[in-house]
């Protein structure tokens, strides 16, 4: 009984990459993010970062990643479940778009403070 058990939480890393690689496939946004992860990791290696900085660059970039695969999942939910305009259905992935936006502004926050005495 444990090793199934053992075995079903192993296979859910597999369904949750699974899905991580659908979003990267499927979304430009995701791709966006990629390129824009890899921008960031590459500079603040450049800049050698202390540890604190890196605890805010990687929280920034886990909240821009967390909330476009949250909004990605409610649009689809909703083209789903409304394949037809409805404003609730406009009003509901607007508000999930602008979480990401709030989340993308915070990030670009937090990349210029601690970016921008680097570089100027």
């Amino acid at each position: 009984m444990r090793n199934s058990y053992i075995s079903r939480r192993i296979a859910s890393f597999g369904y949750a990459f699974s899905g991580i690689a659908a979003f990267v496939k499927s979304e430009p946004h995701a791709r966006i993010h990629v390129i824009a992860t890899v921008a960031v990791v590459v500079a603040g290696c450049w800049y050698k970062l202390s540890t604190a900085e890196w605890m805010w660059v990687i929280l920034a970039i886990t909240l821009v990643w967390v909330t476009e695969m949250f909004n990605t999942v409610v649009e689809k939910i909703m083209d789903h479940l409304s394949p037809e305009y409805h404003p609730k259905v406009k009003w509901i992935k607007d508000v999930a778009a602008g979480a990401v936006l709030v989340a993308a502004i915070a990030a670009a926050i937090i990349g210029g403070l601690i970016f921008a005495p680097r570089i100027f």
